[in-house]
């Protein structure tokens, strides 16, 4: 051994006392580098080549796969081709027809661009290139270890066919999974470039079986159809992601300044618990950004229960100038040269598509006379056609218990429930004042005294035109969320709609209206949260980026109630809090709050805390449970959340209404078997 130890110490390589000489790098070892950077599993090699398959016009690619990539990946398109003379420079690295100069860079409108792909699959593997243009006899075959070209038989397009991924390298190959799961990658990489392109069909083939297939729906001609494109787009996602996916999603569609934003959001019902339906694309390439992440997320916050994941697919376009996307050797990541309006059209984006209470859609499908798919936040919430014109006729409000006085509501908070006939939006005069019961009857509802000091600020909701009167009454039903009925247990209201039964958890949808009512009327930007000097302040160590980020967000901070000082070169002293969180831990508030600074828009931390405090106290001045009302302000109740903004969850994520339809209720007791 030491005889060994001897030997290598007076090797001039490998001796640390010896300087190495700087020298060039072989070809194949500086391709076989940048492949490490770009293959990082058979996977990877789907995407570059499915990348140059769309630049070159493909309306359909085909997918063919051995041993889930790794014996063989043959990617086939029906594109313009790649003359003969222009093969063996197609395998050279940095060769590329996407860019010619620096603009071209800088304005990339192309799946790819860098020139690497061929070249760094090709040293890792036996690659052959099989391309035919328009204009050619026959077809070229070109062997990438041999360089030979020749003739061959193809239509029109290119043919990349990748065999034995990594045999070169033999310790990447052992780092590969099993089959399946490397199968599972490429279907999902595949999956990712057609849900962006519904005029593009796809098929991927495994040992000779057809494992997916997505077949083109629209025709390239109406692609500048914004129409057609959208319904197309919804046809891709209805096919890649499920039915269900277009059932429990609703359209996104929004331009702010330079950004358009389009796609589906998933209801806060649809979310999973994990983060594997979440489709970001920037002018059609999919990107992992924590910018469009945490925006989407963002817009979820106070819909969604506990750690739930939310799902969507969202299309940004935006003019190529204004984002990078050579920051990564895979493009999966981009940069915005204006982050802050990316996150800002997103997030509102999403927040206005989920704002739209889903008994809008009740009342939608009660006047089309049927149940759409996303009318009820249930995952079976189809009714039954017959269960529409007994849901609405010989109704009467008949309590079990004695009329009590109405709810005493602390003034400070503003949570009164509202005035009936401004919810109601009823006329002055006293024929239309009364709402509509029974065929041929009336009942007047009589609004409580100490409900109407407050139906200046209540929002107005207008009932069809056709409803004022008694005897239209079995042709539609006036309100999407029914009448009340009966109380249970002092927790759930029950009412009676066109479709069934809905039942309303009182307590989380009154804390959503006061919630939504406290947001409304903090529209100062500048106003400043109430706070509240600590007796003996709050010191802790700090990290550099923390005392940083105390001192360049000073006003900030105050903003939000907070008053965080330097106390020394490493330590912080948290002075003030907000009142509405003084019995809460002020460090671990000030660190927080420094984090999100640290990383995300200070507009947007000053907004997201203030939603947290009127959160806490919507919470704490809605209706509590054990509370019996009557039946006007059950009613009233209803009324509100059907104009309320995100109604159908409560501050914590929780559903505030569900809907049981008359298909259920028979199922349950097995009427019709």
């Amino acid at each position: 051994m030491t005889g060994v130890n001897e030997a290598n110490s007076s090797s001039p390589e490998s001796s640390p006392s010896q300087r190495r000489p700087i020298r060039d790098l072989p070809d194949e070892l500086i391709s076989q580098i940048a492949a490490g950077e770009v293959v990082e599993r058979p996977a990877s090699a789907v995407r570059e080549l499915v990348d140059n398959a769309l630049d070159a016009g493909a309306r359909q690619i085909t997918v063919r796969l051995l041993a889930g990539g790794v014996r063989l990946i043959a990617v086939e398109d029906d594109g313009v081709g790649i003359p003969p003379e222009e093969l063996p420079v197609a395998l050279r690295r940095h060769a590329t027809s996407k860019i010619t100069n620096l603009h071209d860079l800088e304005s990339v409108n192309t799946m790819g661009f860098r020139g690497e792909a061929l070249a760094a699959i090709s040293s890792v593997s036996e690659t052959a290139l099989l391309s035919r243009t328009a204009d050619q006899a026959s077809a070229f075959l070109l062997d990438a270890r041999s360089g030979e070209l020749r003739p061959a038989a193809r239509n029109r397009g290119t043919t990349v066919e990748v065999k034995e991924l990594f045999f070169s390298t033999p310790a990447r190959r052992k780092f590969l999974k099993t089959d399946a799961t490397e199968l599972a990658h490429c279907v999902e990489a595949v999956r990712r470039h057609a849900l962006a392109r519904p005029d593009v069909g796809f098929a991927i083939w495994h040992e000779g079986k057809l494992v997916e297939q997505w077949r083109a729906t629209m025709d390239s001609a109406d692609l500048g159809d914004e129409d057609q494109l959208r319904q197309a787009l919804e046809r891709r996602l209805s096919d890649v992601l499920g039915a269900e996916f277009i059932e429990e999603s609703v359209a996104v569609q929004f331009r702010h300044g330079n950004v358009m934003v389009t796609g589906r959001a998933g209801l806060p019902d649809a979310a999973r618990s994990r983060a594997d339906q979440q489709f970001c694309y920037v002018n059609g390439r999919f990107v992992r950004d924590k910018v469009l992440t945490h925006a989407a997320r963002s817009a979820y916050e106070d819909v969604l229960h506990g750690h739930k994941q939310p799902v969507y697919a969202l299309f940004v376009e935006i003019d190529p100038l204004r984002v990078d996307v050579n920051v990564h050797p895979t493009k999966i990541e981009v940069r915005f040269r204006d982050s802050r309006e990316v996150h800002q059209a997103v997030r509102h984006a999403v927040e206005n598509a989920l704002a739209a209470p889903r008994a809008q859609a009740l009342a939608a499908a009660a006047e089309a006379g049927t149940s759409d798919g996303n009318s009820a936040p249930t995952p079976a919430h189809s009714a039954t056609s017959g269960a529409s014109t007994d849901a609405s006729t010989a109704w009467k409000p008949t309590p079990n218990w004695k009329a009590q006085s109405t709810m005493p509501f602390e003034p400070r908070i503003g949570n009164k429930v509202e005035d009936l006939q401004m919810l109601w939006g009823a006329p002055k005069s006293a024929a239309a004042s009364q709402a509509p019961t029974s065929a041929g009857a009336a009942h007047s509802y009589a609004v409580p005294a100490s409900l109407a000091d407050s139906a200046n600020s209540a929002p107005t909701w207008q009932p069809p035109a056709e409803s004022a009167s008694p005897a239209s009454e079995a042709d539609a039903s006036p309100w999407p969320l029914g009448r009340a009925v009966a109380q249970l247990h002092g927790v759930y209201i029950l009412a009676e709609n066109a479709h069934g039964m809905i039942v309303v958890d009182m307590h989380a949808a009154h804390e959503r209206i006061v919630y939504e009512r406290l947001k409304s009327q903090v529209i100062d930007d500048d106003a400043r949260i109430a706070s509240q000097p600590l007796l003996i302040p709050a010191t802790f160590a700090a990290t550099p980026h923390e005392v940083a980020a105390a001192e360049a967000h000073a006003d900030t901070l105050a903003l939000l109630g907070l008053e965080v000082v330097p106390f020394s070169p490493r330590t912080l002293a948290v002075r003030a809090v907000p009142t509405a969180l003084v019995q809460g831990d002020p460090v671990e508030l000030a660190r927080s709050v420094l984090a999100e600074l640290s990383q995300h828009d200070a507009s947007t931390v000053v907004q997201r805390a203030r939603n947290e405090i009127l959160a806490t106290m919507a919470c704490h001045g809605a209706v509590r449970a054990n509370r019996k009302l009557t039946l006007d302000e059950m009613n009233a109740l209803l009324r509100q959340m059907e104009v309320t903004d995100r109604s159908d969850q409560c501050n914590h994520g929780r559903p505030t209404w569900r809907q049981l339809t008359m298909k259920e209720l028979d199922a349950l007791f097995l009427r019709g078997r």
